[in-house]
C-alpha cells in the first residue's frame, strides 16, 4: 500500500478480520497453528512475573455462550497468552471466564478490579469477583477507571478501599495491587500516594503524539519500577457518527482497521516500556492484534514519523486538560 494512500484510509481500509489464520473453528486446526512459537513474554515491573505481550480483556466473552468462551479461552492459552483481565462491570464476563479458566487456573495469571472506592464496597466487590471467577486468589486486583483526584485521595485514604486491597493481600486472596486511569493527572496523584504494583493505562499514538498523552505517566510508572500495561493500543478516535457504532458494538471509539495502520498502532505500543496490550473488546480486533504480536519488531524512526503525520489528522481520546 502505497504511504499516501494508507493515510487516508481509516475505517474504508477494513480487512476480513474473522478470517484469520490458525483462528479456526476447531480446536484440532488451532492446535496444529500453535505450532509455532507462543507470544513472547515481558516481566511485569517488580513483581517478578512475566506476562503474554497480548493480554485477553474480559469484553471479549462478554454476552458470548459458555461453549463459544471455553473455544476463545483454549485458542488464546494454543497462542501463549498467559493473561486474562477482567471487570465487574464487563457484564457476565467474570462467570464466563471463571468456567472456562477453571481447569488452567495455575497456568494464567488473571486480574481483575474493584469500581468502589470505599472499604467495605471494595471487600464485598472482590469477594463477589473470586466466587464468579471461581478462584481463591486473584494475581493483580486493581482499582478501576481512576478518574480525578478527589476519587484518587477518596480511594487512597482513610476508610478507602486501599485498606481492603491491603488486607486482602495479607489474606492472600490478592498478590498485587494495581490500578486503571484515564486521566493523567489522577494517574499520577495515585503513583505519588502509593507504590502501586502495576498500572493500566491508554498508550495509544494518536493521543501520545497528538496531545502528549501518556508520555509523562509512563515514565514516571517506569521510574517506580511497575509494570506497565496498555489499553486503547488500537483506538483511532472518536466516533465520527453515532450510526457507525453499531459495526463495533464493544468499541465506544472508532477503531483502528486498516491493517498497515493496525500494525503500526499496536507496534508502537509495544515498543514503549510495557509489559502487554490489551486489545479492543471485539473478537475480530483481538485476534488481529495476536497476530501483528506473533511477529512484533520495534517500530523504526520512519515508521514513527509515518505515525507522527498521520496523529495530526486524527482527534485524540483524551486531549490534555478535557481527561476522564
Amino acid at each position: 500500500m502505497r504511504r499516501r494512500r494508507f493515510l487516508q484510509t481509516g475505517l474504508l481500509g477494513t480487512i476480513g478480520l474473522s478470517r484469520l489464520k490458525g483462528w479456526g473453528g476447531s480446536l484440532e486446526s488451532q492446535e496444529a497453528e500453535s505450532s509455532r512459537l507462543p507470544l513472547p513474554r515481558r516481566k511485569l515491573g517488580g513483581t517478578g512475573e512475566e506476562l503474554s505481550i497480548i493480554g485477553l480483556g474480559g469484553v471479549v466473552v462478554q454476552n458470548e455462550t459458555a461453549q463459544e468462551t471455553r473455544v476463545i479461552v483454549q485458542q488464546a492459552l494454543a497462542q501463549g497468552i498467559n493473561y486474562f483481565d477482567v471487570a465487574p462491570s464487563y457484564g457476565n464476563a467474570e462467570e464466563l471466564l471463571g468456567l472456562a479458566l477453571s481447569p488452567f487456573r495455575d497456568k494464567v495469571f488473571l486480574a481483575c478490579k474493584t469500581q468502589k472506592r470505599d472499604r467495605q464496597g471494595a471487600e464485598e466487590e472482590l469477594n463477589q469477583s473470586l466466587q464468579k471467577l471461581r478462584t481463591d486468589y486473584i494475581d493483580l486486583y486493581q482499582m478501576h477507571a481512576l478518574t480525578d483526584v478527589r476519587e484518587v485521595n477518596q480511594a487512597l485514604g482513610r476508610r478507602g478501599a486501599i485498606e481492603a486491597l491491603f488486607q486482602a493481600k495479607e489474606e492472600g486472596k490478592i498478590k498485587h495491587i494495581g490500578f486503571s486511569a484515564h486521566s493523567q493527572e489522577a494517574a499520577l496523584r495515585a503513583m505519588e500516594l502509593y507504590d502501586f504494583d502495576t498500572i493500566l493505562f491508554p498508550v495509544n499514538y494518536v493521543s501520545w503524539y497528538g496531545s502528549n498523552f501518556g508520555p509523562e505517566v509512563v515514565a514516571q510508572a517506569r521510574s517506580r519500577n511497575m509494570g506497565i500495561l496498555a489499553i486503547k493500543s488500537l483506538a483511532r478516535q472518536p466516533w465520527p457518527h453515532e450510526e457507525h457504532r453499531k459495526t463495533w458494538p464493544k468499541a465506544w471509539y472508532q477503531p483502528i482497521t486498516a491493517p498497515e495502520e493496525m500494525d503500526l498502532a499496536l507496534r508502537f505500543t509495544l515498543s514503549q516500556p510495557v509489559t502487554a496490550a490489551v486489545p479492543p473488546g471485539d473478537i475480530r480486533l483481538f485476534r488481529r492484534a495476536v497476530e501483528i504480536a506473533h511477529s512484533f519488531t520495534s517500530l523504526n524512526d520512519g515508521e514513527n514519523r509515518q505515525l507522527q503525520q498521520l496523529s495530526a489528522s486524527l482527534t485524540s481520546l483524551f486531549p490534555l486538560g478535557q481527561e476522564g
